[in-house]
């Protein structure tokens, strides 16, 4: 194994495990991050130390896409992608799908979800569920979801944020050709989905959290438990903590 790829194993190592190992493929796909984000982050802060326009941020923007996310430029990456009412800058493929549309705004401009206005309607008009919004330096993901509401934003990451680098890769790996491939990027939104308040909810009632209460109230008090004292905690959930609306 190659030391990028040695590197981004100790930084995921706490989701690791001899049990569940890192897959090769993860493993190449943060590497290749790694390399990206090493080579292209001073071209990066050229183009934004000289408010470079959105063509030069566009260039920029490839070989992220290629270099750094696994995209083949020449068959994956369609730049002025054409939909039936308009045209955005890029689609993005993945085994011959266009699975997300691409809107590029100059590297010195700040990301509005109103930039999104031309490619939300190009990907309802296609059926594409997600899109990306970027200008070289931020990059934003969202995913459109039910008609008629706004897309959700999934994950946000800025290359030139005080982040650290592996929180950064970390991210960034939802957008890879390779998480993608593997349904990483679904279960990413997943997660932000079951973190929202009945979702949720649900979660802190379930038997396996109750229990984890219970024992935790007990070695905070000292007492050896009662008949019903698992009752005790859910109706103190359902009465205390979690609020009407989100009851079910």
């Amino acid at each position: 194994m190659d030391p990028d790829a040695t590197q981004v194993l100790t930084w995921t190592g706490e989701f690791a495990s001899p049990e569940n190992p890192i897959p090769e493929w993860e493993a190449d796909a943060r590497g290749r991050l790694s390399t990206a984000l090493e080579r292209l982050t001073g071209p990066l802060e050229d183009l934004v130390a000289r408010d470079a326009n959105e063509g030069d941020t566009r260039l920029l923007v490839t070989d992220f896409l290629s270099d750094g996310l696994g995209y083949n430029k020449y068959d994956e990456v369609t730049t002025e992608y054409r939909t039936r009412s308009e045209s955005v800058d890029y689609g993005l493929k993945v085994e011959d799908s266009v699975f997300a549309l691409v809107e590029v705004k100059r590297c010195g401009q700040d990301l509005d979800t109103r930039n999104l206005r031309p490619a939300r309607s190009s990907a309802e008009a296609e059926g594409v569920e997600w899109l990306l919004l970027t200008n070289g330096r931020a990059w934003q993901a969202y995913h459109m979801g039910e008609p008629d509401t706004p897309p959700a934003l999934v994950l946000e990451v800025d290359l030139l944020g005080e982040t650290e680098p592996k929180a950064k890769i970390d991210a960034l790996f939802h957008l890879s050709r390779a998480a993608v491939a593997h349904g990483r990027l679904e279960t990413l939104l997943k997660w932000r989905q079951a973190l929202t308040g009945e979702p949720l909810a649900e979660v802190v009632q379930s038997p396996t959290v109750v229990e984890a209460i219970r024992a935790e109230v007990r070695r905070r008090t000292g007492h050896v438990g009662h008949v019903g004292d698992f009752d005790d905690v859910s109706r103190a959930l359902r009465e205390e903590v979690i609020t009407q609306r989100l009851l079910g």
